[in-house]
């Protein structure tokens, strides 16, 4: 039995709610057991100066932890500099947006992620990036109602989800107590149709076999595709 009662395939309760920041084009809070995330979506004329002169648009992010979000006290990242956690994460967000939004349509414009987490208790990486497109969705809506675009430009679903191996048994969405504990820690993250976009797997202690990352893989599939059709209630679609 796991610490908070659940089957090794069961995601924590889940909610998201969409459109919760009044003035962002789109946003999303979404909880997942105890890490909560906040999440907006701001779009700008413009795009960075790599990009200038190509028509093509750009979708970029940026992570932070409040303070006192997690067990201890975190500073602010303008107070202690650049933070490596905080940047390997919000580029992985960035990435893994970019790869569904058909970013030659947009022209040239950016959207900008905000990823904020209120409380973490493990998986906040994942959770920002199943609410980002959340966040994502309704900005291109938006855009939309501005015409700026004609359609909405995602090419498909994107979530993502921790697992890992506790005590040698795979699990699926792991809370900070397991994490903390895991000998292997993975976070995948893939597409409504099955396909992957990214795969951070570490062994913490004992290196795992072909057959456990199998099992972590359909693990992450499942929880994914639940997650899936939670955006589209979330979104009305």
């Amino acid at each position: 039995m796991r610490v908070d009662g659940r089957q090794p395939d069961q995601l924590r309760p889940v909610k998201m709610e969409a459109g919760v920041a009044k003035f962002a084009e789109g946003s999303c809070l979404i909880e997942m057991g105890d890490t909560h995330m906040y999440v907006t979506a701001t779009v700008e004329d413009r795009v960075p100066p790599f990009m200038k002169g190509q028509g093509s648009g750009w979708v970029t992010a940026e992570y932070s932890m409040l303070p006192r979000s997690g067990r201890q006290r975190n500073q602010r990242d303008a107070n202690r500099g650049p933070n490596g956690r905080s940047m390997e994460i919000q580029r992985l967000i960035g990435r893994s947006l970019r790869a569904v939004v058909d970013m030659e349509r947009m022209g040239e414009r950016t959207i900008t992620i905000d990823c904020d987490a209120i409380r973490a208790d493990g998986g906040t990486r994942t959770a920002a990036i199943t609410a980002a497109y959340v966040a994502t969705y309704q900005a291109m809506q938006w855009m939309v109602s501005q015409r700026m675009i004609k359609q909405v430009l995602l090419k498909e679903p994107l979530a993502a989800i921790s697992v890992g191996i506790v005590r040698g048994q795979e699990l699926l969405d792991l809370c900070y107590e397991e994490d903390s504990k895991a000998e292997t820690d993975m976070n995948i993250v893939m597409t409504g149709s099955g396909r992957f976009v990214e795969i951070q797997g570490t062994a913490e202690s004992e290196p795992f076999g072909a057959d456990a990352l199998g099992k972590m893989l359909a693990l992450g599939k499942k929880g994914v595709l639940e997650l899936v059709e939670l955006q589209k209630q979330a979104l009305g679609i």
